[in-house]
């Protein structure tokens, strides 16, 4: 845990009690500080309070008396309207910080060598995450890495010479810092999101914005309207452009970076370790060996020539055009709770779809979009989708046949949220028939 001493002597209101508020919350009193801590959720506040933190009503609070007010970055700051909290620390004149500016203050006051790598973007902000911390970690330096990936920020270890953090910023995050300074800071694309936090997408890249206007050094991806305008804007940036670039890296041994996103990733990634000087042979062999994240275009396993891919995280159309644009003969597991505009978007990539398994509330809507332009079965359940499409990809004369879940629809309607369907995937293929199975792979 990181000890908030640049905050000592400070009193702070806090709002928000899940896993990040709670552990800003310690760090804050680890620092010397006194904390008024709330939540609307009462099992909230009882778990912090069994924690030993103390917890106060804010609508109770005298805010004259508060130097600073740390919202958590799930709680609304400004749409669709502010938090009730919100407008009492406006009203007082109060700052409204996160965790993420509490961290960059502290990395600050340290006086350390310690590097920050910060990274945003609406798309493979979490793989870029941990592709540029496996770089690091490969060339034997010392690395931290957590925000929205999963790991709260103030989790990591105390700020030392050599260090270096790499932390992924949700534009929630970064509204919530307004003196992130990153050595490095990678935007890597920008499409509609979010905007009913943010009421508009000016407002949305604005925000992403000024993640890398306030790096010492920028790295933009420019395949996109908005990122590109950014760009235009950063003098201190290198720009990452795929068409442009994508063939100073040679990713094909690299099992875990397929498609033309990941060579997106991948660019910006080695970019950020070229900046602080990790080297081009030592970064090859890394990218060689990046295991991926669980749920986001896994290989879970391989019988024969076929390949089983785990992407539950493309939870609508465009993310699941990642994954179906990288193979070309697809056993494809598609449905779930359908999103808005459905599967009409990827008609472009039917060609790569040898078959696909329906499953889900979804399953119909999917149906009457493929037609008759790609096979289809209603497989209703994972299940029975992962035996049928596996038994498929066995017969098939194409020299890579893959078996791919990615939904292209949420998961609400059989599972919980999509590691509970990464995961009922997962099991599925171990239980493959014997003539089927198939073999682990990390």
């Amino acid at each position: 845990m990181i000890k908030l001493t640049v905050m000592a002597g400070k009193r702070v209101a806090l709002f928000g009690l899940g896993g990040s508020g709670i552990m800003t919350a310690e760090a804050l009193v680890a620092g010397g500080a006194e904390i008024f801590a709330w939540d609307d959720n009462p099992d909230s506040v009882a778990r912090a309070q069994a924690k030993g933190i103390n917890c106060s009503d804010l609508h109770g609070v005298d805010w004259s008396g508060i130097d600073s007010f740390v919202l958590s970055p799930g709680v609304p700051l400004t749409h669709p309207k502010p938090h009730w909290s919100v407008d009492l620390a406006s009203s007082a004149g109060v700052e409204i910080i996160g965790d993420v500016e509490l961290f960059c203050r502290q990395r600050r006051d340290a006086e350390t060598t310690a590097k920050l790598v910060a990274i945003t973007g609406t798309n493979g902000k979490s793989t870029t995450t941990a592709l540029v911390a496996h770089l690091f970690k490969e060339a034997g330096r010392d690395v931290q890495m957590g925000g929205n990936i999963g790991v709260p920020v103030l989790a990591l270890e105390e700020p030392e010479d050599g260090r270096v953090y790499v932390i992924e910023c949700s534009s929630y995050q970064i509204d919530l810092a307004p003196s992130l300074d990153p050595d490095v800071g990678i935007l890597l694309n920008l499409s509609p999101d979010h905007l009913d936090r943010h009421g508009s997408m000016e407002n949305y890249a604005a925000i992403k914005e000024q993640l890398v206007a306030k790096s010492v050094q920028g790295v933009i991806g420019v395949g996109d309207k908005w990122s590109a305008a950014i760009a235009a804007r950063i003098e201190n940036a290198m720009l990452i452009d795929v068409e442009q670039y994508g063939d100073m890296l040679d990713l094909s041994d690299a099992p875990s970076l397929r498609g033309a996103h990941n060579m997106q990733n991948a660019l910006a990634a080695t970019a950020a370790g070229r900046i602080l000087g990790l080297s081009a042979q030592d970064m090859k062999a890394a990218l060689k060996s990046f295991p991926g994240l669980a749920h986001r275009m896994q290989i879970i396993a391989e019988r024969g020539k076929t390949k089983f891919v785990n992407d539950s995280k493309a939870t609508n159309a465009d993310a699941a055009e990642k994954s179906l644009s990288s193979f070309s003969s697809i056993h494809w597991i598609a449905g779930g709770l359908a999103k808005e505009g459905g599967i009409e978007p990827l008609r472009p990539l039917f060609g790569n779809i040898a078959k696909a398994y329906l499953i889900g509330e979804a399953a119909p809507s999917f149906a009457a979009t493929l037609g008759e332009d790609v096979a289809y079965e209603i497989s209703a359940t994972l299940d029975v989708a992962v035996r049928h499409a596996a038994a498929d990809a066995a017969q098939s004369s194409h020299h890579e046949p893959v078996v791919l879940l990615a939904p292209a629809a949420a998961s609400f309607d059989q599972f919980s949220n999509f590691e509970k369907r990464g995961e009922a995937f997962t099991e599925a293929v171990e239980k493959l028939p014997l003539e089927e199975k198939v073999e682990g792979k990390s």
